[in-house]
């Protein structure tokens, strides 16, 4: 999975509004090129290659738009070092001289918009990064069209140590604020997970239950008086960055997740009713590598324990009540590009997660961990070696970014997978390359397949399932009622599957606009297709209500052409794409859609239009509510039923995470995180806002 930039403004526009660290990261894709270009470049100490004028211009430029990712001194953080052994051990191969470097740089680079620095820029800062690790400079400057005979080898700086050299595992602080939770009021047992109906007034699992429906029983707030909804407390993290945490709470604690923000993420214990923080543990991220933002999606809470994953790939137990670290173990190398973005799954005594970091070389997965001492129980892969040519299933991707569902009566844990690697260049990877882009079932016991569902065979669009697979029970034409699981495809249908088989029930009428060429092969050329890479739908959560029959979810419109690429070999820890897809820069589509979706017959009940793509997730209500939000900042109500829109707040900063509900004292609250999107563009933020009725 990988998101593309669309904001309308110019790529290199200032928003004086944003702070610098906030900026920091909206520019970290723009120059990220050298994160994820295959750093393979023979390097030049035959000839000087640039100027000390060249290399101070590309110290600022890269101050501006790399060090976020690659640190301050090249060391390295969210994308790989610069500068060290790391750097010299990756200088042997793929770019025999400087010119083919630069042309990888300045056309593939960044990849949600190749070639936005422009000449002058990538020059300057190939020279810096060339000053940094001890190349010669000279009178002449740097000039891509003398590159392609000045060779990199052999590397001067080779005996440097980078900070990749040695794994960097985080730790973690915590700090007290407020009076410490009882344990006993803090504890979720597997009674209370399996039947939150009896717990109505909490919010305790990612889906607010096993079936992922997001579905709150609470109708204090509702249609007819949703208009008197006003803040109760607004929460600044002091996390300022793409923000994606579904909160969880239990009898009055809400405990949250922010993004990683120089390196560092907090997990916070706050009062549901009064938003006091109570405690927060900050955690000092290790190395890791990202296509799509330093983000969380949250906790999982349950046995007195907090559970969050990382982005260096770590899983870790908290206490609930004190959120002192009581185990902190490794889920997947993220030197190899595995990163983890997920809240975790809590059931019967296990932790359930699988991994991000589609775009880079790697095989996904499913591991279930023991909730009281972190050993894995087992570990399911999802690249199947019969549905690929050769060996390429051992970097075939199927990378799993959300949380999955579980049917707790089959005892199946059911999850959608990511494209297959490389994301657009399937010439090396012929077959169906199971079980990518699928709806997948496993025995939760043991790990074991049970069955799938693949929506694209093949994939060389991106077309990867990310959405979180929702259950919920649906009629047949012959009036039966039989269980499913749906998944909101990035092909812009929703996908009802038999949960018993796998086997599909119906596609919905799609949620957004297809080109009649969705399917066509990308072309040196360039082909122009809807949905974009993107989706149709990204990872947003979707909504199901058993009041209206019917599943709400955020959709997205973005022209976009897609470009085939040479064959982009493998080098290990390194991202690996094989072509590009960009936005349509001339009369661009950029649109969303808020779509409501009978599971009954597959149609559309009612569709909201947004002036920009829909990313972040749905509540549904008892109420007769849904709420989402929007990347304008609007924090939305509609009528389930007819989709009017019945109320709206706007919080100043990208609605771009997805609500909840829940009850404190009686009082009905519904909270939501604003912070922005790194991918969209949308407005930075640190706050997690709490709505409740006027008096």
């Amino acid at each position: 999975m990988l998101l593309s930039y669309v904001s309308k403004r110019p790529l290199l526009e200032i928003p004086s509004s944003l702070p610098a660290r906030t900026l920091l990261w909206r520019r970290c894709l723009l120059l990220c090129a050298l994160a994820w270009l295959p750093l393979a470049s023979q390097a030049a100490t035959a000839a000087a290659l640039y100027t000390k004028t060249q290399a101070k211009a590309g110290a600022r430029v890269y101050s501006r738009q790399c060090s976020t990712c690659h640190g301050s001194k090249l060391q390295g953080g969210a994308a790989p070092a610069l500068t060290g052994a790391s750097f010299g051990k990756s200088l042997k191969g793929t770019y025999p001289t400087a010119g083919k470097l630069y042309h990888f740089i300045s056309t593939q680079m960044p990849v949600s918009n190749p070639g936005a620095l422009g000449k002058t820029q990538y020059e300057q800062v190939l020279a810096f990064v060339l000053a940094e690790n001890g190349y010669p400079m000279g009178t002449s400057k740097l000039d891509a069209a003398h590159l392609d005979k000045a060779t990199l080898l052999p590397y001067p700086n080779k005996n440097k140590t980078s900070n990749l050299e040695i794994q960097n595992i985080g730790s973690a602080s915590r700090t007290v604020i407020g009076k410490l939770p009882d344990a006993t009021h803090v504890t979720i047992t597997d009674a209370m997970m399996k039947s939150p109906g009896q717990h109505p007034s909490d919010w305790l699992l990612h889906g607010h239950d096993y079936a992922n429906q997001r579905y709150s029983p609470l109708q204090q707030i509702n249609a007819g008086n949703v208009k008197s909804l006003v803040p109760a407390a607004l929460i600044q993290t002091g996390v300022t960055s793409s923000f994606e945490t579904t909160p969880i709470v239990v009898n009055g604690v809400m405990y949250a997740t922010t993004p990683v923000v120089d390196s560092k993420m907090k997990i916070l214990a706050i009062r549901a009713d009064t938003g006091d923080i109570l405690w927060e543990s900050t955690y000092d991220v290790g190395n890791f590598k990202i296509c799509c933002g330093p983000v969380n999606r949250g906790v999982a809470v349950g046995y007195g324990n907090v559970y969050v994953t990382t982005l260096d790939d770590r899983l870790i137990a908290l206490d609930a009540a004190t959120g002192e670290v009581r185990w902190n173990v490794g889920v997947a190398d993220p030197d190899k590009g595995y990163s983890e973005t997920m809240a975790p799954q809590i059931y019967d005594g296990k932790i359930i997660v699988g991994s991000s970091g589609g775009e880079w070389p790697i095989r996904g997965f499913v591991a279930a961990y023991d909730a009281h001492s972190g050993k894995q129980a087992w570990r399911w892969h999802s690249t199947d070696p019969k549905s690929f040519e050769g060996d390429a299933w051992k970097r075939g991707g199927g990378m799993v970014w959300t949380t999955p569902a579980i049917d707790t009566g089959r005892g199946l844990v059911i999850f959608s997978t990511g494209n297959p690697n490389p994301d657009l260049y399937g010439a090396k990877r012929k077959g169906d390359n199971l079980y990518t882009d699928s709806i997948v079932a496993l025995h939760v016991a043991s790990g074991k397949l049970a069955w799938h569902y693949q929506e694209v065979p093949h994939d060389v669009w991106d077309y990867d399932a990310v959405s979180n697979v929702v259950l919920f029970d649906v009629k047949t034409r012959d009036g039966k009622t039989i269980p499913a699981a749906g998944e909101a495809g990035k092909t812009g249908w929703f996908y009802i599957v038999d949960r018993r088989n796998g086997k599909l029930i119906r596609k919905s009428q799609p949620f957004v606009e297809q080109s009649a060429n969705m399917f066509s092969q990308p072309t040196r050329q360039g082909v122009k297709m809807l949905p974009g890479a993107n989706g149709g739908a990204e990872w947003s959560p979707p909504a199901y209500s058993p009041q209206t029959h019917s599943v709400y979810i955020l959709g997205m419109n973005q022209l976009m052409t897609f470009t085939t690429g040479n064959d982009p070999g493998y080098q290990p820890g390194t991202m690996r794409l094989g072509s590009s897809f960009t936005n349509v820069s001339k009369d661009p589509v950029q649109n969303g859609t808020f779509t409501a979706i009978n599971v009954d017959t597959g149609h559309i009940a009612w569709q909201y239009h947004a002036r920009q793509p829909l990313i972040g997730g749905a509540l549904a209500t008892a109420g007769n509510l849904v709420f989402m939000g929007e990347g304008d900042g609007y924090f939305d109500a509609f009528d389930a039923t007819t989709g009017k829109k019945l109320w709206r707040f706007n919080l100043g900063a990208g609605v771009n995470a997805p609500p909840i509900s829940y009850a404190v004292n009686g009082t009905q609250y519904i909270a939501v995180a604003a912070g922005g999107n790194f991918q969209l563009g949308f407005p930075y933020g640190d706050t997690i806002a709490i709505f409740k009725l006027a008096k």
